[in-house]
Protein backbone atom coordinates (compact mmCIF):
# COMPACT_ATOMS: atom_id res chain seq x y z
CA UNK A 1 0.00 0.00 0.00
CA UNK A 2 1.02 3.42 -0.67
CA UNK A 3 2.45 5.52 2.30
CA UNK A 4 0.79 8.76 2.38
CA UNK A 5 4.51 10.46 3.50
CA UNK A 6 5.80 9.37 0.60
CA UNK A 7 4.10 11.85 -1.53
CA UNK A 8 4.47 14.54 1.00
CA UNK A 9 2.11 14.40 4.02
CA UNK A 10 3.04 15.89 7.73
CA UNK A 11 0.85 14.37 9.85
CA UNK A 12 1.58 16.63 12.50
CA UNK A 13 -1.90 17.85 12.76
CA UNK A 14 -1.28 21.21 11.66
CA UNK A 15 -0.43 20.86 8.65
CA UNK A 16 -3.26 20.44 5.32
CA UNK A 17 -2.91 17.27 3.90
CA UNK A 18 -5.50 17.52 1.12
CA UNK A 19 -3.25 17.75 -1.48
CA UNK A 20 -0.04 14.97 -0.76
CA UNK A 21 -3.03 12.06 -0.15
CA UNK A 22 -4.93 12.65 -3.07
CA UNK A 23 -1.24 12.79 -4.66
CA UNK A 24 -0.75 9.55 -3.06
CA UNK A 25 -4.14 8.54 -4.69
CA UNK A 26 -3.84 9.39 -7.42
CA UNK A 27 -0.04 8.73 -8.37
CA UNK A 28 0.86 5.89 -6.30
CA UNK A 29 -1.22 1.92 -6.80
CA UNK A 30 -4.67 3.86 -5.50
CA UNK A 31 -4.06 2.59 -1.57
CA UNK A 32 -3.53 4.59 1.35
CA UNK A 33 -1.43 2.85 4.01
CA UNK A 34 -1.28 5.90 6.98
CA UNK A 35 1.05 5.78 9.76
CA UNK A 36 0.87 7.33 13.09
CA UNK A 37 -0.38 10.59 13.22
CA UNK A 38 -2.96 13.43 12.71
CA UNK A 39 -3.48 14.21 8.79
CA UNK A 40 -6.01 17.21 8.54
CA UNK A 41 -7.35 17.77 4.82
CA UNK A 42 -9.69 20.58 3.79
CA UNK A 43 -11.16 18.81 0.83
CA UNK A 44 -12.52 15.29 0.11
CA UNK A 45 -10.01 12.52 -0.78
CA UNK A 46 -11.65 10.99 -3.58
CA UNK A 47 -10.92 7.38 -4.67
CA UNK A 48 -12.13 6.65 -8.27
CA UNK A 49 -11.91 2.35 -8.34
CA UNK A 50 -12.83 2.73 -11.94
CA UNK A 51 -9.48 4.68 -12.20
CA UNK A 52 -7.29 3.63 -9.69
CA UNK A 53 -8.33 -0.03 -9.72
CA UNK A 54 -8.47 -2.15 -6.08
CA UNK A 55 -8.84 0.30 -3.45
CA UNK A 56 -7.96 0.38 0.93
CA UNK A 57 -6.97 2.63 3.41
CA UNK A 58 -5.62 1.44 6.68
CA UNK A 59 -4.77 3.35 9.33
CA UNK A 60 -1.97 2.43 12.55
CA UNK A 61 -3.99 0.31 14.72
CA UNK A 62 -6.22 3.29 15.56
CA UNK A 63 -3.59 5.47 15.93
CA UNK A 64 -4.41 7.31 12.65
CA UNK A 65 -6.47 10.33 13.09
CA UNK A 66 -7.90 12.16 9.89
CA UNK A 67 -9.27 15.46 10.55
CA UNK A 68 -11.68 17.39 7.93
CA UNK A 69 -12.06 20.50 7.90
CA UNK A 70 -13.90 21.50 4.75
CA UNK A 71 -17.65 20.56 3.62
CA UNK A 72 -18.07 17.14 2.45
CA UNK A 73 -16.69 13.69 3.15
CA UNK A 74 -13.29 12.78 4.31
CA UNK A 75 -13.66 9.97 2.08
CA UNK A 76 -15.13 9.60 -1.15
CA UNK A 77 -15.39 6.08 -2.37
CA UNK A 78 -16.77 5.57 -5.85
CA UNK A 79 -17.31 2.78 -8.05
CA UNK A 80 -19.53 1.72 -11.48
CA UNK A 81 -21.53 -0.88 -10.33
CA UNK A 82 -24.68 -0.92 -12.01
CA UNK A 83 -25.98 -4.64 -10.79
CA UNK A 84 -27.53 -6.80 -8.49
CA UNK A 85 -25.74 -9.15 -6.06
CA UNK A 86 -26.07 -11.39 -8.21
CA UNK A 87 -23.23 -12.89 -9.38
CA UNK A 88 -24.70 -12.60 -13.13
CA UNK A 89 -25.25 -9.12 -13.20
CA UNK A 90 -21.65 -8.14 -11.92
CA UNK A 91 -19.77 -6.79 -14.48
CA UNK A 92 -15.88 -8.21 -15.02
CA UNK A 93 -14.40 -4.76 -14.66
CA UNK A 94 -16.42 -4.73 -11.04
CA UNK A 95 -14.19 -7.81 -10.12
CA UNK A 96 -11.21 -6.56 -11.59
CA UNK A 97 -10.68 -3.28 -10.82
CA UNK A 98 -13.83 -2.06 -8.13
CA UNK A 99 -14.50 -4.56 -5.62
CA UNK A 100 -14.26 -4.78 -2.07
CA UNK A 101 -12.95 -1.66 -0.55
CA UNK A 102 -11.70 -1.80 2.76
CA UNK A 103 -12.00 0.89 5.46
CA UNK A 104 -9.69 0.22 8.51
CA UNK A 105 -8.10 0.73 11.83
CA UNK A 106 -8.76 5.00 11.73
CA UNK A 107 -10.45 7.95 13.07
CA UNK A 108 -12.57 10.41 11.13
CA UNK A 109 -13.02 13.50 13.20
CA UNK A 110 -15.51 16.35 11.77
CA UNK A 111 -14.17 19.76 12.26
CA UNK A 112 -16.87 21.23 9.92
CA UNK A 113 -20.25 21.07 10.77
CA UNK A 114 -20.99 19.80 7.08
CA UNK A 115 -18.09 17.47 7.35
CA UNK A 116 -18.66 13.56 6.18
CA UNK A 117 -16.47 10.46 7.34
CA UNK A 118 -17.62 8.38 4.24
CA UNK A 119 -19.66 8.52 1.19
CA UNK A 120 -20.33 5.55 -0.85
CA UNK A 121 -21.58 5.61 -4.62
CA UNK A 122 -22.04 2.40 -6.76
CA UNK A 123 -19.41 0.11 -5.02
CA UNK A 124 -19.47 -3.44 -4.49
CA UNK A 125 -18.67 -5.02 -0.97
CA UNK A 126 -17.18 -2.05 0.51
CA UNK A 127 -16.18 -2.99 4.36
CA UNK A 128 -15.74 -0.81 6.67
CA UNK A 129 -14.25 -1.90 10.22
CA UNK A 130 -12.32 -0.64 13.61
CA UNK A 131 -12.88 2.67 12.82
CA UNK A 132 -13.90 5.63 15.03
CA UNK A 133 -16.22 8.63 13.31
CA UNK A 134 -17.22 11.48 15.42
CA UNK A 135 -18.34 14.67 15.31
CA UNK A 136 -19.02 15.31 11.40
CA UNK A 137 -22.30 15.87 9.52
CA UNK A 138 -22.84 12.52 8.57
CA UNK A 139 -20.74 9.21 9.82
CA UNK A 140 -21.32 6.80 6.51
CA UNK A 141 -23.24 8.11 3.57
CA UNK A 142 -24.62 5.51 0.91
CA UNK A 143 -26.23 6.86 -2.18
CA UNK A 144 -27.28 6.46 -5.63
CA UNK A 145 -26.57 2.52 -5.34
CA UNK A 146 -24.32 -0.29 -3.39
CA UNK A 147 -24.13 -3.58 -2.79
CA UNK A 148 -22.69 -6.03 -0.31
CA UNK A 149 -22.08 -3.00 2.11
CA UNK A 150 -19.92 -4.39 5.65
CA UNK A 151 -20.10 -1.88 8.82
CA UNK A 152 -18.24 -3.73 11.30
CA UNK A 153 -16.96 -3.17 15.12
CA UNK A 154 -16.72 0.41 15.15
CA UNK A 155 -17.81 3.69 16.59
CA UNK A 156 -19.95 6.14 15.05
CA UNK A 157 -20.19 8.84 18.12
CA UNK A 158 -21.65 12.17 18.10
CA UNK A 159 -22.73 13.40 14.74
CA UNK A 160 -24.65 16.19 13.97
CA UNK A 161 -27.04 14.57 12.26
CA UNK A 162 -26.70 10.77 11.44
CA UNK A 163 -24.07 7.76 12.05
CA UNK A 164 -25.44 5.63 8.87
CA UNK A 165 -27.19 7.16 6.23
CA UNK A 166 -28.78 5.42 3.27
CA UNK A 167 -29.82 8.59 1.37
CA UNK A 168 -32.40 7.99 -1.48
CA UNK A 169 -30.10 4.37 -2.23
CA UNK A 170 -30.72 1.65 -4.41
CA UNK A 171 -29.09 -0.58 -1.67
CA UNK A 172 -29.64 -4.57 -0.79
CA UNK A 173 -27.23 -7.10 1.20
CA UNK A 174 -26.12 -4.79 4.23
CA UNK A 175 -24.60 -6.04 7.57
CA UNK A 176 -24.12 -3.36 10.59
CA UNK A 177 -23.15 -5.75 12.97
CA UNK A 178 -20.88 -5.06 16.41
CA UNK A 179 -20.64 -1.67 16.65
CA UNK A 180 -21.48 1.27 18.84
CA UNK A 181 -23.88 4.04 16.81
CA UNK A 182 -24.67 6.30 19.79
CA UNK A 183 -25.44 10.80 20.18
CA UNK A 184 -26.14 11.32 16.69
CA UNK A 185 -28.38 13.87 16.72
CA UNK A 186 -31.30 12.78 13.88
CA UNK A 187 -30.93 8.71 13.92
CA UNK A 188 -28.69 6.25 14.63
CA UNK A 189 -29.54 4.45 11.37
CA UNK A 190 -31.56 6.87 8.97
CA UNK A 191 -33.07 5.62 5.23
CA UNK A 192 -34.40 8.27 3.52
CA UNK A 193 -36.57 6.99 0.32
CA UNK A 194 -35.02 4.28 -1.64
CA UNK A 195 -34.94 1.23 -2.74
CA UNK A 196 -33.59 -0.87 0.35
CA UNK A 197 -34.25 -4.38 1.08
CA UNK A 198 -32.00 -7.33 3.68
CA UNK A 199 -30.78 -5.29 5.53
CA UNK A 200 -29.17 -6.99 8.95
CA UNK A 201 -28.98 -4.77 12.17
CA UNK A 202 -27.81 -7.16 14.47
CA UNK A 203 -25.72 -6.95 18.04
CA UNK A 204 -25.30 -3.48 18.38
CA UNK A 205 -25.54 -0.48 20.76
CA UNK A 206 -27.58 2.31 19.06
CA UNK A 207 -28.15 4.62 22.06
CA UNK A 208 -29.10 8.61 22.43
CA UNK A 209 -29.60 9.43 19.18
CA UNK A 210 -31.82 12.21 19.47
CA UNK A 211 -31.57 16.34 19.78
CA UNK A 212 -32.90 16.71 16.34
CA UNK A 213 -35.26 19.41 15.52
CA UNK A 214 -37.81 17.62 13.88
CA UNK A 215 -38.48 13.52 13.18
CA UNK A 216 -35.75 11.59 14.36
CA UNK A 217 -35.22 7.78 16.31
CA UNK A 218 -32.23 5.49 16.74
CA UNK A 219 -33.17 3.36 13.68
CA UNK A 220 -35.60 5.47 11.18
CA UNK A 221 -36.58 4.91 7.76
CA UNK A 222 -38.78 6.69 6.14
CA UNK A 223 -40.06 6.66 2.46
CA UNK A 224 -41.86 10.11 1.93
CA UNK A 225 -41.67 10.43 -1.49
CA UNK A 226 -40.92 6.86 -2.85
CA UNK A 227 -39.48 3.67 -2.52
CA UNK A 228 -39.36 0.44 -0.42
CA UNK A 229 -38.58 -0.40 3.06
CA UNK A 230 -38.26 -4.30 3.16
CA UNK A 231 -36.68 -7.49 4.40
CA UNK A 232 -34.94 -5.72 7.52
CA UNK A 233 -33.77 -7.61 10.33
CA UNK A 234 -33.09 -5.61 13.42
CA UNK A 235 -32.41 -8.27 16.14
CA UNK A 236 -30.26 -8.47 19.23
CA UNK A 237 -29.28 -4.52 19.83
CA UNK A 238 -29.90 -2.16 22.78
CA UNK A 239 -31.42 0.77 21.85
CA UNK A 240 -32.18 3.57 24.26
CA UNK A 241 -32.52 7.51 24.61
CA UNK A 242 -34.10 9.11 27.07
CA UNK A 243 -37.56 10.33 28.34
CA UNK A 244 -37.37 13.91 27.56
CA UNK A 245 -35.77 12.38 23.63
CA UNK A 246 -38.23 13.11 20.84
CA UNK A 247 -39.28 10.30 18.54
CA UNK A 248 -38.87 6.74 18.28
CA UNK A 249 -36.49 4.27 19.25
CA UNK A 250 -37.40 2.74 16.02
CA UNK A 251 -39.53 4.74 13.76
CA UNK A 252 -40.60 3.23 10.58
CA UNK A 253 -42.78 5.47 8.07
CA UNK A 254 -44.67 4.36 5.30
CA UNK A 255 -46.80 6.46 3.37
CA UNK A 256 -50.16 7.00 3.18
CA UNK A 257 -50.74 7.46 -0.23
CA UNK A 258 -49.45 4.16 -1.24
CA UNK A 259 -50.11 0.51 -0.42
CA UNK A 260 -48.75 -0.94 2.93
CA UNK A 261 -46.59 -3.02 1.10
CA UNK A 262 -43.90 -0.85 0.64
CA UNK A 263 -43.08 -1.33 4.12
CA UNK A 264 -42.80 -4.78 5.01
CA UNK A 265 -41.24 -8.26 5.46
CA UNK A 266 -39.40 -7.00 9.02
CA UNK A 267 -38.64 -8.77 11.66
CA UNK A 268 -37.48 -6.52 15.21
CA UNK A 269 -36.98 -9.52 17.72
CA UNK A 270 -34.43 -9.28 20.50
CA UNK A 271 -34.20 -6.19 21.51
CA UNK A 272 -34.01 -4.05 24.55
CA UNK A 273 -36.00 -0.55 23.55
CA UNK A 274 -36.29 2.21 26.19
CA UNK A 275 -36.69 5.63 27.57
CA UNK A 276 -37.99 7.54 24.89
CA UNK A 277 -40.88 9.45 23.50
CA UNK A 278 -42.23 6.27 21.63
CA UNK A 279 -40.37 3.01 21.54
CA UNK A 280 -41.64 1.42 18.44
CA UNK A 281 -43.73 3.04 15.91
CA UNK A 282 -45.16 1.69 12.63
CA UNK A 283 -47.16 3.62 9.57
CA UNK A 284 -48.55 2.05 6.78
CA UNK A 285 -46.85 -1.64 7.11
CA UNK A 286 -47.28 -5.19 6.26
CA UNK A 287 -45.98 -8.39 7.18
CA UNK A 288 -43.77 -7.28 10.17
CA UNK A 289 -42.82 -9.53 13.15
CA UNK A 290 -42.00 -8.22 16.54
CA UNK A 291 -40.97 -11.09 19.11
CA UNK A 292 -39.24 -11.55 22.09
CA UNK A 293 -37.96 -7.61 22.78
CA UNK A 294 -38.00 -5.93 26.03
CA UNK A 295 -39.73 -2.58 25.55
CA UNK A 296 -40.11 0.02 28.83
CA UNK A 297 -40.34 3.70 29.53
CA UNK A 298 -42.38 5.47 26.65
CA UNK A 299 -43.11 8.65 27.69
CA UNK A 300 -46.20 9.26 25.58
CA UNK A 301 -46.41 4.95 24.33
CA UNK A 302 -44.19 2.05 24.35
CA UNK A 303 -45.76 0.80 20.73
CA UNK A 304 -48.04 2.31 18.11
CA UNK A 305 -49.03 0.94 14.75
CA UNK A 306 -50.80 2.82 12.65
CA UNK A 307 -52.85 1.33 9.26
CA UNK A 308 -50.91 -1.89 9.84
CA UNK A 309 -51.52 -5.65 7.90
CA UNK A 310 -51.28 -8.49 9.34
CA UNK A 311 -48.68 -8.06 11.54
CA UNK A 312 -47.51 -10.56 14.59
CA UNK A 313 -46.75 -8.69 17.90
CA UNK A 314 -45.63 -11.27 20.68
CA UNK A 315 -43.91 -12.70 23.42
CA UNK A 316 -42.63 -9.33 24.38
CA UNK A 317 -42.16 -7.38 27.98
CA UNK A 318 -43.63 -4.17 27.95
CA UNK A 319 -43.05 -2.40 31.13
CA UNK A 320 -43.06 0.98 32.09
CA UNK A 321 -39.58 2.28 33.91
CA UNK A 322 -37.78 -0.55 36.55
CA UNK A 323 -38.19 -0.08 40.10
CA UNK A 324 -36.38 2.88 41.49
CA UNK A 325 -36.02 5.14 38.50
CA UNK A 326 -38.88 7.14 39.33
CA UNK A 327 -40.52 8.69 35.78
CA UNK A 328 -43.44 10.01 34.69
CA UNK A 329 -44.50 7.66 31.70
CA UNK A 330 -47.87 6.57 29.86
CA UNK A 331 -46.51 3.66 28.37
CA UNK A 332 -49.10 1.61 26.65
CA UNK A 333 -50.20 0.37 23.10
CA UNK A 334 -52.09 1.96 20.81
CA UNK A 335 -53.40 -0.29 17.25
CA UNK A 336 -54.99 2.82 14.98
CA UNK A 337 -56.96 1.37 12.09
CA UNK A 338 -54.92 -2.40 11.44
CA UNK A 339 -56.37 -5.42 9.70
CA UNK A 340 -55.31 -9.16 10.60
CA UNK A 341 -53.00 -8.21 13.22
CA UNK A 342 -51.84 -11.00 16.27
CA UNK A 343 -51.05 -9.71 19.60
CA UNK A 344 -50.02 -12.53 21.43
CA UNK A 345 -48.48 -13.75 24.83
CA UNK A 346 -47.01 -10.61 25.87
CA UNK A 347 -46.47 -9.08 29.54
CA UNK A 348 -47.72 -5.37 29.87
CA UNK A 349 -47.28 -4.13 33.44
CA UNK A 350 -48.65 -1.23 35.49
CA UNK A 351 -49.54 1.26 31.93
CA UNK A 352 -51.52 4.63 32.29
CA UNK A 353 -52.30 4.16 28.45
CA UNK A 354 -54.64 7.22 28.23
CA UNK A 355 -57.08 8.74 30.37
CA UNK A 356 -60.03 8.59 32.35
CA UNK A 357 -62.29 9.25 29.26
CA UNK A 358 -60.61 7.18 26.79
CA UNK A 359 -57.45 4.89 25.97
CA UNK A 360 -56.23 2.20 27.52
CA UNK A 361 -52.90 -0.20 28.54
CA UNK A 362 -53.73 -1.97 24.96
CA UNK A 363 -56.27 0.59 22.39
CA UNK A 364 -57.86 -0.45 19.26
CA UNK A 365 -58.97 2.02 17.27
CA UNK A 366 -60.37 1.53 14.19
CA UNK A 367 -59.23 -1.91 13.27
CA UNK A 368 -60.25 -5.03 11.60
CA UNK A 369 -60.07 -8.62 12.21
CA UNK A 370 -57.08 -8.42 15.10
CA UNK A 371 -57.08 -10.49 18.16
CA UNK A 372 -55.36 -10.00 21.53
CA UNK A 373 -54.96 -13.57 22.95
CA UNK A 374 -52.95 -14.81 26.03
CA UNK A 375 -51.61 -11.83 27.18
CA UNK A 376 -51.15 -11.12 31.17
CA UNK A 377 -52.22 -6.77 31.35
CA UNK A 378 -51.45 -6.07 34.85
CA UNK A 379 -51.84 -3.12 36.38
CA UNK A 380 -53.93 -0.72 34.13
CA UNK A 381 -54.58 2.74 35.72
CA UNK A 382 -57.47 3.19 33.21
CA UNK A 383 -58.97 0.23 31.57
CA UNK A 384 -57.22 -2.67 30.27
CA UNK A 385 -58.44 -3.14 26.84
CA UNK A 386 -59.56 -0.02 24.92
CA UNK A 387 -61.78 -0.82 21.56
CA UNK A 388 -63.39 1.50 19.49
CA UNK A 389 -65.27 1.92 16.20
CA UNK A 390 -63.40 -1.69 15.46
CA UNK A 391 -64.83 -4.94 13.67
CA UNK A 392 -64.15 -8.54 13.86
CA UNK A 393 -62.06 -8.32 16.60
CA UNK A 394 -61.10 -11.34 19.14
CA UNK A 395 -60.29 -10.61 22.95
CA UNK A 396 -59.84 -14.34 24.21
CA UNK A 397 -57.98 -16.10 27.07
CA UNK A 398 -56.04 -12.82 28.57
CA UNK A 399 -55.18 -11.75 32.24
CA UNK A 400 -56.63 -8.04 32.12
CA UNK A 401 -57.15 -6.41 35.77
CA UNK A 402 -55.83 -2.77 37.25
CA UNK A 403 -53.35 -1.28 39.70
CA UNK A 404 -55.04 -2.63 43.08
CA UNK A 405 -54.19 0.73 44.41
CA UNK A 406 -55.80 2.66 41.65
CA UNK A 407 -58.89 5.07 42.15
CA UNK A 408 -58.88 5.58 38.60
CA UNK A 409 -59.45 1.86 36.86
CA UNK A 410 -62.57 2.08 34.91
CA UNK A 411 -62.99 -1.24 33.53
CA UNK A 412 -61.12 -4.46 31.89
CA UNK A 413 -62.47 -3.95 28.38
CA UNK A 414 -64.23 -1.35 27.39
CA UNK A 415 -65.81 -1.06 23.87
CA UNK A 416 -67.19 2.73 22.54
CA UNK A 417 -68.33 4.05 18.83
CA UNK A 418 -69.51 2.07 15.95
CA UNK A 419 -68.61 -1.62 17.14
CA UNK A 420 -69.64 -5.12 14.78
CA UNK A 421 -68.90 -8.23 15.30
CA UNK A 422 -66.50 -8.20 18.06
CA UNK A 423 -65.84 -11.13 20.63
CA UNK A 424 -64.57 -11.44 24.34
CA UNK A 425 -64.18 -14.74 25.73
CA UNK A 426 -62.68 -16.51 28.08
CA UNK A 427 -60.88 -13.83 30.45
CA UNK A 428 -60.01 -13.63 33.55
CA UNK A 429 -60.60 -9.57 34.24
CA UNK A 430 -60.17 -7.49 37.19
CA UNK A 431 -63.47 -5.46 38.04
CA UNK A 432 -63.49 -1.85 37.77
CA UNK A 433 -65.16 1.47 38.77
CA UNK A 434 -67.49 0.79 35.85
CA UNK A 435 -67.74 -2.63 35.89
CA UNK A 436 -65.81 -5.63 34.07
CA UNK A 437 -66.40 -5.73 30.57
CA UNK A 438 -68.39 -3.19 28.44
CA UNK A 439 -69.53 -4.06 25.37
CA UNK A 440 -72.67 -2.68 23.93
CA UNK A 441 -74.95 -5.75 22.48
CA UNK A 442 -74.94 -4.57 18.94
CA UNK A 443 -70.92 -4.71 18.87
CA UNK A 444 -70.72 -8.37 19.40
CA UNK A 445 -70.18 -11.05 22.17
CA UNK A 446 -69.35 -11.71 25.17
CA UNK A 447 -68.50 -15.08 26.66
CA UNK A 448 -67.08 -17.31 29.20
CA UNK A 449 -64.92 -14.73 30.90
CA UNK A 450 -64.41 -14.88 34.97
CA UNK A 451 -64.33 -11.33 36.78
CA UNK A 452 -62.11 -11.68 40.16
Amino acid sequence: MSDPKLFGTEGDGVTDDSVAIQHAIDEGDGTLDFPKGTFRISKPIVIDTTKTGFAGIRGQQGATRIVMTGEGPAFHLIGDHQGTADPKSVKDHTWEKERFPLISGIEIHGENPKADGIHLCRTMQTTVQNVLIRQCRHGVRLYERNRNFLLGNSHIYDCHETGVFFDNCNLHQVIITGNHISYCKKAGIYQLNGDVHNIQITGNDIEYNSGFEGPSGDIFLEIPEEGVISEYTIASNTIQATLDATGSNIWIRGRESESVFAVRAIDITGNVLGSRNENLVIEYGNRVTVTGNTIYGGTERNIRLKQCHYMVVGSNTINSRPAGYSANTLDGVLFRECVGLNFVSNVLMNHDGGSEQSGGAVGLNGCNDCRLSQNQILGAKFRGVDLADSSGCVVSDNTIKGSPESETYQAAVEATGKLEGNLIQNNLVGKGAKGDILLPEEGGWVKGNTTV
